[in-house]
């Protein structure tokens, strides 16, 4: 086993170089290629036409010494667009116990409504802001089983 060993290293040395050497030879042939020419870099610069921006105008000012900073430019928008004033509807409630609560969380999951809840030190008062009056009186309806009182009011914003 140890002549084996022994032979074993060099006898592997020489086919790694053999094998190298072949390597070697495959990738550079000896036949030399024609003669190429370098590569050069050639750099031409182009220039754009100038185009007309509005903002070269302030660039051009008849003061010198003087330019424009940017938050002093003006634009006017003309929208052709009607403004209609939506109608908003609120719902109040004021809720007693925890138990209501629960029971209204779970309707409004149902009807998926955002709400707002404003606690003070005594109450609890439900606060809803939609455009749909109908899903907010069929909200109103269901809470009258669980003995809940809630009112449905136009909403005022305060400006």
């Amino acid at each position: 086993m140890q002549k084996i060993l022994k032979w074993f290293t060099p006898v592997l040395a020489l086919g790694v170089a053999v094998f190298i050497i072949f390597f070697l030879i495959s990738i550079n042939p000896s036949q030399e290629q024609g003669y190429v020419e370098p590569l050069e870099h050639k750099s031409e610069v182009t220039q754009k036409k100038s185009q007309k921006v509005w903002l070269n105008h302030f660039s051009a000012s008849q003061r010198l010494g003087y330019f424009y900073p940017v938050n002093e430019a003006f634009i006017e928008i003309d929208l052709v667009e009607k403004i209609i004033s939506k109608t908003i509807y609120k719902l109040s409630a004021s809720l007693l116990d925890p138990y209501q609560l629960f029971c209204l969380r779970e309707e409004l999951k149902q009807h998926e409504l955002k709400y707002y809840l404003k606690k003070d030190k005594n109450s609890v008062e439900l606060l809803i802001y939609s455009k749909n009056i109908e899903k907010l009186n069929s909200l109103v309806r269901v809470l009258k089983n669980y003995q809940i009182s809630a009112k449905v009011e136009l909403y005022k914003e305060d400006i």
